[in-house]
């Protein structure tokens, strides 16, 4: 279930040898393959996605299936120590027609993460959705697929979403209280029980809608039975990596970089390094703290890591998504690492992920926190509309 915690130990299981704890993977999220890219934030041309292929392969990096990543973090087998998932979301035909056949000549397995209401037929299923023919034919050939929600939306209660009444009307609320209860439902285990009907299958990952979430559609998303969930803020995914917030690295057409620097961060990784040891946030009394809202888009991000133990101060690296490793101020004195965002942060939801050395063992921790929209300067997104702008 979400947010179980790996508990193999070196030794033996069952039987058999324990899985090795140090292996890293990274995950790639992927939209729309096209020839001429009109969205350069969710697109990406095929040539362009098949070169990203072929790098993996000659980087010596094995694409692995999203159950072996999960089996791996239960402690039932190991993986790879350099490794990748590839993965799709929404559901577009291009991932069917053209992404699938580079896919196969590869010899690569992936995962397609589905918004049920966007497949042809549905609600937002336009002329570039895929059909439930073609997912079956995906299944029948061993693809992953997996659940994106119904619609597609920002799952957190009081935020403004489009619903489409009788007639095809549509129009935009704010649901609160029971009314958004039962949407949400429908968003999360609505989708899951229609895809395993669908399809014959079980459902055990949910990606979320454009990253949002918060710890009611954790809740939820742990109740359903979902084992995993996902965001699209990508970070090397280690065995002590929580499960209900599993990074993933999203290619696009407008910064080629984080695929290179993502492959090459994982094809330098080796295996036999000291294991990473997860520290929750709370513990870090962060600024802003996990799961907040904030009305800035320069925010003062900090963290007292006191408690960690004797830290190497020149090991102190902060990472902030849309922004990389930052330079963080540390105060030996108080613990406290400090940095203040100077290039406005363009995203509604912000990563931090903060590392150091502590007695020779490398720590990590991150949080995520929100950014008031208007504060971002965005408007806000047409987040059911079937264009190849979702993420």
């Amino acid at each position: 279930m979400i947010g179980a915690t790996p508990t193999a130990t070196p030794g033996a299981i069952g039987g058999k040898q324990a899985v090795d704890q140090t292996a890293q993977t990274i995950i790639f999220c992927y939209h729309g393959l096209v020839d001429k890219v009109r969205y350069p934030g969710t697109q990406i041309t095929p040539a362009a996605f098949e070169g990203q292929m072929k790098e993996l392969k000659d980087r010596g990096i094995t694409v692995i299936g999203m159950q072996d990543l999960l089996a791996w973090k239960r402690g039932e087998k190991s993986i790879p120590p350099r490794c990748a998932v590839i993965t799709f979301d929404d559901g577009l035909k291009s991932q069917y027609e053209v992404a699938w056949p580079i896919m196969k000549k590869y010899g690569y397995t992936f995962t397609m993460f589905i918004y049920t209401e966007g497949v042809r037929g549905g609600l937002f299923g336009g002329g570039e959705a895929i059909t439930w023919e073609q997912l079956a034919d995906m299944r029948d050939n061993g693809i992953d697929i997996e659940a994106h929600s119904a619609t597609h939306q920002d799952l957190r209660e009081g935020h403004p979403i489009t619903l489409v009444e009788p007639g095809a009307k549509r129009t935009r609320k704010k649901l609160t209280g029971p009314e958004y209860e039962t949407w949400v439902q429908n968003e999360l285990v609505g989708s899951k029980q229609l895809l395993e009907q669908r399809l014959g299958i079980k459902v055990n990952c949910f990606a979320v809608p454009y990253g949002f979430y918060n710890e009611h559609v954790k809740e939820i998303a742990r109740n359903a039975g979902y084992e995993a969930m996902f965001t699209v803020y990508g970070q090397p995914i280690t065995f002590t990596s929580p499960l209900d917030s599993l990074g993933r690295y999203a290619i696009d057409a407008s910064k080629p970089k984080v695929f290179t620097d993502a492959a090459k961060l994982i094809s330098t990784s080796s295996g036999g390094a000291a294991a990473v040891a997860e520290v929750g946030a709370a513990n870090l009394s962060t600024q802003p703290a996990d799961g907040e809202t904030v009305r800035t888009a320069l925010p003062l991000i900090k963290a007292n890591i006191g408690s960690l133990g004797q830290i190497d101060p020149g090991s102190i690296q902060m990472r902030v998504s849309g922004l990389g490793v930052v330079p963080a101020s540390y105060d030996p004195k108080t613990g406290t690492v400090a940095y203040q965002v100077t290039q406005k942060l363009r995203d509604k939801s912000c990563t931090v992920i903060l590392s150091a050395k502590s007695e020779g063992k490398k720590v990590e921790a991150h949080w995520t926190f929100g950014i008031d929209e208007a504060a971002a300067g965005a408007a806000p997104s047409p987040a059911a509309t079937p264009s190849p702008k979702k993420k």
